[in-house]
């Protein structure tokens, strides 16, 4: 029973410490919607979306969106699928210097975190702590649409992420 106790504590003071850097960086930010995401029936992450008060999704505000990773992925796996997703939805970008600088590789329960602070800023934390600001036009509405886009790999993981 103690091991029960503990194990709960701990999940919700992880909890509350990852809620206090969206909340820092988002003040009245909550919960939206969330979704795991899976590739050929691999669980790879489970994401999170935060927006002004839980509101709807509005391109036109910021928003918070936290990956909590299934499995490990190398830094290459995050910079390139980063890359191929920007050429996939769009155009590509001149951001693999930045990305090598923002992304670590993950291991099974790290967290990344994604905090626009307008439309060409996105500020990224991982397990709580910052690791860069990408800044470049219209960054963070070509980087949540692979996720919230209306042409993701998964329309039932949007809908679920976007709390449709």
């Amino acid at each position: 029973m103690r091991s029960f106790a503990l194990a709960c504590t701990l999940i919700l003071l992880g909890q509350m410490v990852q809620a206090s850097v969206i909340s820092k960086a988002m003040p009245g930010a909550a919960l939206r919607g969330e979704a795991s995401f899976r590739f050929l029936g691999v669980p790879l992450y489970r994401a999170r979306l935060f927006t002004p008060s839980g509101a709807a999704l509005d391109w036109g505000q910021d928003m918070a969106l936290e990956l909590t990773y299934q499995r490990p992925l190398s830094q290459y796996d995050l910079v390139e699928g980063t890359l191929r997703e920007f050429k996939r939805l769009g155009a590509p970008l001149p951001l693999r210097a930045q990305l090598n600088r923002c992304f670590r590789p993950v291991a099974k329960g790290d967290r990344y975190t994604a905090i626009s602070k307008g439309p060409n800023r996105l500020d990224f934390w991982r397990n709580d702590t910052k690791t860069c600001s990408l800044k470049h036009p219209n960054i963070k509405q070509r980087f949540m649409a692979i996720f919230l886009g209306k042409n993701t790999r998964s329309a039932r993981f949007t809908r679920r992420l976007r709390g449709d």
